[in-house]
């Protein structure tokens, strides 16, 4: 590890920035050096700009994507090496207003069950059930159930954040059945499973499910299931929310189980909901019936 990565470490640490803040914005950092070749701290303003650009007008970076590489280079040199550069200031991602894809509960179950291999399906259930971003669903330990009061105890989430979210008694016996099958100490969903035999193996892998083979196994379902919706992991989490409101759960609540800090954010599910676009419907339906 060279001296500037672990300056710029140590200097996220002392902001109090999570672990996943910290990694990915060292990455935007590194991916600027190996862009042109060299050291980033020297790197000139003007190829700073150009790089900037090369993102917008060839790789075509998606908004999030953007403003994470920009937020971490932007990190890097006023904390890290202390240069007040005005492109700094003036490079803004680019605005969006997309509205999330939404699947409806049947299409979820018909995705859930093609789901091939057992610890998949069951942390994408848990995923979708309790509202969880991907990481959320993956690092989930066996310490975080509780299994008495019906909670997850959701640790370190976006923004550093705890929370508590309601474990549907479904779930958690899917959950169990499912760590029967490991008996792992430390995860719920642990990356191996050690040899097959007849008899339950004790696995004490320290690691947790890789987010990528349950981004394949989700894909591979939706291909089986014959939707066609640009839909991810997140596309679950969108649908929860979507389907509390349409179930009568009050609003805040679900702000709480989603974590979100502002009820902006998730007051876009009321925009979604199948009763307020049934209703939109029918009533655009009637101004428009004599056309």
């Amino acid at each position: 590890m060279t001296n500037l990565r672990k300056r710029m470490i140590e200097d996220l640490q002392l902001r109090g920035m999570g672990a996943l803040t910290q990694h990915s914005y060292v990455r935007s950092v590194q991916q600027l050096a190996e862009h042109y070749g060299k050291s980033p701290d020297k790197i000139t303003e003007e190829e700073l700009r150009d790089y900037f650009l090369y993102l917008k007008n060839v790789k075509k970076w998606a908004r999030s994507t953007s403003t994470i590489a920009l937020c971490g280079i932007k990190f890097f040199y006023e904390h890290t090496i202390k240069r007040d550069w005005p492109i700094l200031d003036f490079v803004r991602a680019e605005k969006q207003k997309k509205l999330p894809v939404i699947l409806s509960p049947d299409e979820v179950r018909r995705i859930l069950s093609n789901v091939r291999l057992l610890r998949y399906r069951v942390c994408l259930t848990t995923i979708y059930s309790c509202g969880l971003r991907l990481q959320e669903g993956t690092h989930l330990k066996v310490n975080d159930i509780d299994s008495s009061r019906g909670l997850i105890h959701v640790r370190s989430g976006k923004g550093n954040k705890d929370r508590y979210v309601l474990l549907p008694e479904r779930t958690l016996h899917l959950m169990r059945e499912q760590w029967k099958s490991h008996r792992c100490p430390t995860w719920i969903f642990p990356a191996r499973y050690g040899k097959r035999s007849n008899t339950p193996v004790v696995v004490t892998d320290p690691d947790p499910i890789p987010k990528t083979r349950l981004s394949r196994a989700f894909n591979k379902a939706l291909g089986k299931s014959n939707i066609n919706k640009d839909a991810s992991i997140h596309t679950l989490r969108h649908s929860y929310a979507t389907h509390l409101l349409e179930a009568g759960v009050n609003l805040r609540l679900i702000q709480e189980y989603l974590g979100h800090t502002s009820p902006k954010t998730t007051s876009i599910y009321t925009h979604l909901t199948a009763g307020i676009i049934e209703a939109a419907s029918r009533r655009i339906n009637e101004l428009m019936s004599d056309l």
